[in-house]
């Protein structure tokens, strides 16, 4: 298939949704290279494009720190995509996104609290990878800064530091004779984030001024507060269905799709709310990752019974491992809420609940550690001794809650839609 640029798609959902055949694009955090093959192959059998949104901690550059993502750098992270797609025979649209990219985006930055120079100075290093390994969307995000500790940073700030960032990606991307690539502005933050239609066209109009003037290119998507809101393993926030519309509405009037964030663990009735409500995308990350987690747990248990049917001889020690891996990252602390945001490792070590909720939580950040690797193999290994295929469980395990976002986002053939919709309105051509 041809390659259409991800401000195309956008455009054409964009008219879509005036047509009733619009739907809801689904941003997928890649937390596994399972993951990237169980999207593919959805995409695959129900002809929908796939976004895949890595976060700076995610994948970045080695010289930054690398991400906890496989090891991927910008560079084999796209290469992986590629792979995988040749090897599920996906001939669809998928775009490589950069989610909350810019400064202070890595945890260690912000924890440092680099100056705000060096801060920006690490974000373009960042977006160069992103650019030189082909990314197609950039988040630019500068709503962190350590220096506004308990604030929202004010929105001049975030402002001139999207003009500029945005200013430099283009001028690098323009030098290296690269194919355009589309933006993502604004923030989720329920705390002065993008909440109002008043606050969210103010800073429409304002980036269309600066931009504009320095005959810089819109965002393809603008990210608004809809009132979702992830904590531990729940949607704990309220869909706002009349915010959510009236921003959509606004950001369609400048040619911009809104972007919602913190999709994760919605139930149906919200879900199907999404395409009414005309949500451009949606991004969804942790959920599909807790999903591999519980799917391994499943297969633990499954190999403990082998054990006792005298099947296998040593089950592996795959929940020990995420277990203590998972509460060591402390990456869970992020997730929690209340006094649990300071529990020490050793206190949580102490309590099996707790313990349980943690692994639930954060033991997709570990999958890349090299104890947790040995031991997911032997997991594998023991159980296709019983001809038990445990890869292929956990493959399709994490479809199923992607499955849900898919049927209820009227996915189900919109990369057709799209194509047609393009091609009849002669942005592209086929063939």
């Amino acid at each position: 298939m041809v390659k259409v640029s991800i401000r195309s798609t956008v455009k054409a959902i964009l008219e879509l949704q005036d047509e009733r055949k619009g739907a809801t694009l689904l941003g997928i955090g890649p937390m596994s290279a399972n993951l990237l093959r169980a999207s593919f192959e959805l995409a695959r059998d129900e002809d929908f494009p796939v976004m895949f949104i890595a976060s700076r901690n995610q994948v970045d550059m080695d010289e930054l720190g690398g991400g906890y993502v496989n090891g991927w750098n910008q560079h084999s992270f796209v290469e992986a995509i590629r792979n995988t797609a040749e090897e599920t025979g996906f001939d669809g649209l998928y775009y490589v996104c950069r989610d909350h990219g810019g400064p202070w985006q890595r945890d260690k930055e912000r924890n440092d609290h680099l100056p705000a120079e060096q801060a920006m100075e690490f974000g373009k290093k960042s977006y160069l990878a992103d650019i030189e390994a082909g990314f197609d969307l950039l988040m630019i995000d500068p709503t962190k800064d350590p220096f506004e500790v308990g604030k929202v940073v004010p929105l001049e700030n975030v402002i001139s530091r999207t003009v500029e960032l945005i200013e430099y990606c283009e001028n690098e991307r323009k030098a290296r004779n690269l194919p355009e690539i589309g933006y993502e502005v604004g923030t989720e933050e329920t705390n002065g984030g993008l909440t109002s239609t008043e606050t969210y066209e103010t800073f429409i109009n304002r980036l269309k001024e600066e931009l504009g003037s320095k005959g810089l290119p819109m965002p393809t998507f603008i990210v608004g507060q809809t009132g979702t809101l992830t904590r531990k393993t729940e949607q704990v926030g309220t869909f706002n269905f009349h915010n959510a519309y009236e921003l959509a509405q606004m950001a369609n009037k400048y040619g911009v799709g809104l972007k919602e964030h913190n999709g994760d663990y919605l139930d149906d009735v919200t879900l199907l709310e999404h395409i009414p409500s005309n949500i451009v995308a949606t991004n969804v990350a942790p959920q599909y990752g807790t999903e591999e987690t519980r799917a391994y747990l499943k297969l633990a248990e499954v190999e403990l019974r082998l054990k006792e049917y005298g099947l296998i001889d040593e089950p592996s020690k795959v929940r020990e491992t995420l277990l203590v891996h998972a509460i060591k990252s402390e990456r869970w602390r992020k997730w929690m809420v209340g006094e649990q945001t300071k529990l020490t490792v050793e206190e949580i070590m102490k309590d099996n609940d707790l313990s349980a909720e943690i692994l639930d939580i954060a033991g997709h950040y570990t999958f890349n550690d090299e104890e947790v690797k040995a031991e997911i193999n032997k997991l594998y290994d023991n159980l296709n001794k019983a001809n038990i295929d445990g890869q292929r469980f956990v493959i399709d395990h994490i479809k199923r809650p992607i499955r849900d976002y898919v049927e209820c986002y009227n996915l189900k053939g919109s990369t057709s839609r799209i194509i047609d919709k393009l091609q009849s309105s002669e942005v592209i051509q086929i063939g």
